[in-house]
């Protein structure tokens, strides 16, 4: 059985349990990181702390945990080797249902949890993704990471349902990201072009990562939004996330991407960073 922290506390997964009237089940107000395990260890941690720092200020979320140790602990626990580590910190749990938090503040809900699941050898990063473009009418303050998730789920339940694998959300004429990764092309001219960070999407970890793998092949880079029919004239697509790493995209709207297998340059950027988790 998977052991799990919760609140200061290792417990087997069927004793954790949290409030009812806990902020983050009622309002939404919580924030998350998740990070891969690779050999054992959690990835890119300084770039996932400086995140939630900014998540838990905008959801006005104050916490303290020292969640380095707790997430080394929680690896060694649950022997993983590879997979994704998980934490969540809610606005707490009052003692009733109000929209304003508590005043002076209840303590927060913190809990974190393995999954013991295949990063590497998967067979969508030999075939691709294929994926639909659809409305994106998730609330606007996406930098954060937080609980307000219900859209990408409708979102990826609509592509399920549609027989691919994701959507990539469109605003106002131009691509943000994936439901719950950020999008990049390698454009007509091979140039990688992402959406730049801004509170329309979130700022990925691994994006960070791939950027800067990218501008070290010697590929230009351009941080601007991008359209439905650049992404449909592309060279090759991907998707880069914590939990997926990098995925080359083949398909989007029944149409390939290229030359609808997975493209070399994203297929080397996901096997280099790959190798920077390893050796990181």
């Amino acid at each position: 059985m998977r052991t799990v922290w919760l609140n200061g506390e290792f417990l087997p997964e069927t004793e954790a349990k949290v409030s009812i009237f806990d902020r983050g089940l009622l309002f939404a107000q919580g924030v998350y990181e998740v990070s891969p395990v690779l050999d054992g260890h959690y990835c890119n941690w300084p770039h996932h702390a400086a995140r939630l720092e900014r998540s838990k200020a905008t959801a006005r979320i104050t916490d303290d945990t020292d969640w380095p140790v707790v997430l080394s602990q929680l690896i060694a626990r649950n022997n993983l080797t590879e997979g994704r580590v998980y934490l969540q910190i809610t606005g707490g749990a009052p003692e009733d249902r109000d929209f304003l938090s508590p005043v002076p503040n209840v303590p927060a809900t913190r809990f974190a949890f393995t999954q013991d699941v295949a990063l590497v050898d998967i067979p969508k990063a030999r075939t691709g993704l294929k994926v639909i473009l659809h409305p994106d009418r998730r609330w606007t303050v996406r930098s954060a990471k937080t609980t307000q998730l219900l859209y990408a789920v409708m979102a990826k339940e609509l592509a399920r349902d549609a027989g691919v694998d994701d959507a990539w959300l469109v605003e106002n004429g131009v691509i943000t990201e994936q439901t719950s990764a950020n999008a990049h092309i390698i454009d007509a001219r091979g140039v990688l072009v992402s959406h730049p960070v801004d509170s329309g999407v979130l700022p990925g970890v691994t994006r960070i990562n791939a950027l800067a793998i990218a501008r070290d092949m010697g590929l230009a880079v351009e941080e601007r939004p991008f359209t439905p029919d650049e992404l449909y004239a592309a060279r090759e697509a991907f998707v880069s996330a914590a939990g997926s790493l990098v995925l080359p995209v083949v398909e989007v709207d029944g149409r390939p991407v290229g030359s609808g297998t997975p493209g070399p340059l994203a297929t080397e950027i996901r096997a280099r960073y790959i190798a920077l988790l390893r050796h990181g």
